[in-house]
């Protein structure tokens, strides 16, 4: 999703980056837990978080699943260039790759490669056909560029 570039954020103060820091690690932790850890009030916090998530700052909860628990043993980046005609179509590009169920995450990007699409998959002949079937086949796409992801670390912008 691109973010429009005249969203306006609320303005930040230490209370509120303390909650995002303990929410970025424990996004389950109960409010109680929550205002006692920041050294709120459990009202003010409520408001507080409930401030972040309608001014965009928080953009939702979820569950952070194993791909490999659901049989997804390898996951790939591969960077993809389109053609020169095509970029006038970019955001009809990652809406089209995005809808794939192999697919966690695409980047935007600027720079030599259009976009990098992160996939999961059972096995390396999952990566070869999603890779063959949505991106070479595809008209506006010029090329490709597939690494293999052996493992990742990944945290929130908060730390």
């Amino acid at each position: 999703m691109l973010t429009p570039k005249n969203l306006q954020y609320p303005e930040l103060d230490a209370t509120d980056l303390e909650i995002l820091k303990v929410l970025s690690s424990q996004g389950r932790i109960s409010n109680a837990e929550l205002a006692s850890k920041v050294g709120i009030a459990q009202s003010t916090c409520l408001t507080r978080v409930r401030n972040l998530v309608e001014g965009k700052v928080i953009n939702g909860f979820s569950a952070d699943i194993d791909p490999a628990a659901l049989g997804l043993e390898l996951q790939a980046l591969i960077s993809v260039t389109l053609r020169a005609g095509a970029r006038a179509n970019l955001s009809d590009f990652m809406t089209q790759i995005r809808s794939h169920p192999q697919v966690i995450q695409i980047f935007f990007l600027g720079g030599t490669e259009d976009f990098i699409v992160h996939v999961a998959v059972k096995n390396s002949d999952e990566v070869r056909e999603f890779v063959l079937a949505e991106l070479s086949n595809n008209p506006a796409v010029a090329n490709t560029r597939t690494n293999l992801v052996f493992d990742h670390f990944h945290k929130g912008p908060i730390a």
